[in-house]
């Protein structure tokens, strides 16, 4: 009797411990702020079953967020992909993805060349990706950036997976802004930043939380915010909204487009 009582108990307590262990994005919180800040924010969460988000195939320029792509893209080249990595070759992709170095950007984009880019784009299933000959300006959304990041390391040859990843991971403090302060405890973010100034200035995030086989791509993109001191704090203050509760929960299951998503288009 009391091994069948202690069954019957574990029964009635199994779905509340299950519930406090599924974790789900405050996209309404995080859109509620984002209207409250200056120019336009697009965003995304996704993970292997679920997308969430507002203005998932907004298009806008890339900046920087296109190095992640040239990272991949360069370790993937047939001359590269196979052999030990040299240090020219370190040389390059370290400072373009730690520091988020222009020039060696401009020197990976020249040695693979706009084609190999594009053929990335096409394999992860990006719709909305577009390249523009000056590599800052190729278009990129929401929805096709956590595509890719979702499972960026798959992308990367295993030879040089470790190498890539932890180059997103050790991005340089000073640039560690936005989503690099408010990382959940016991998870890992591999990500990079873009911004520019000028007309349409843009701060951008794009990043993969990882803890065991656990996974949660993020995107968050603004536009016209004014400042890079402003925009550095508007992608803080969306990230810890989207991030909120993960450090204590594990990603849920349900299925892309099951109905939970909030103020976007289509899934």
């Amino acid at each position: 009797m009391r091994r069948l009582a202690a069954v019957a108990l574990l029964a009635a307590l199994w779905p509340a411990t299950a519930q406090a262990q599924k974790w789900r994005p405050d996209i309404d919180g995080a859109a509620t702020w984002a209207d409250g800040r200056r120019g336009s924010i697009t965003f995304a969460v996704r993970t292997d079953d679920r997308l969430l988000g507002r203005g998932l195939d907004t298009q806008v320029p890339s900046a920087s967020v296109f190095k992640a792509m040239l990272l991949t893209t360069y370790l993937r080249q047939a001359s590269v992909r196979d052999r030990d990595l040299t240090a020219a070759d370190k040389a390059l992709l370290a400072p373009m993805i730690q520091r988020s170095d222009n020039v060696a950007a401009t020197r990976v984009r020249d040695i693979v060349g706009n084609r190999a880019i594009v053929r990335l784009a096409r394999r992860v299933g990006m719709t909305r990706f577009a390249i523009a000959q000056v590599w800052g300006l190729s278009q990129i959304t929401a929805r096709d950036q956590t595509k890719y990041f979702l499972h960026i390391d798959a992308l990367m040859p295993a030879r040089h997976r470790g190498y890539g990843m932890h180059l997103l991971r050790t991005i340089t403090p000073s640039q560690r802004w936005g989503m690099g302060r408010v990382i959940p405890d016991g998870w890992r973010l591999y990500f990079k930043g873009g911004w520019g100034s000028g007309t349409g200035a843009v701060d951008h995030q794009v990043g993969l939380l990882r803890r065991g086989r656990h996974r949660v791509a993020v995107a968050i993109l603004t536009v016209n915010d004014g400042s890079h001191a402003y925009g550095k704090a508007t992608l803080r203050g969306m990230a810890k909204r989207l991030f909120a509760g993960l450090g204590r929960r594990l990603v849920g299951t349900a299925r892309e487009g099951d109905g939970t998503i909030n103020r976007t288009g289509r899934p």
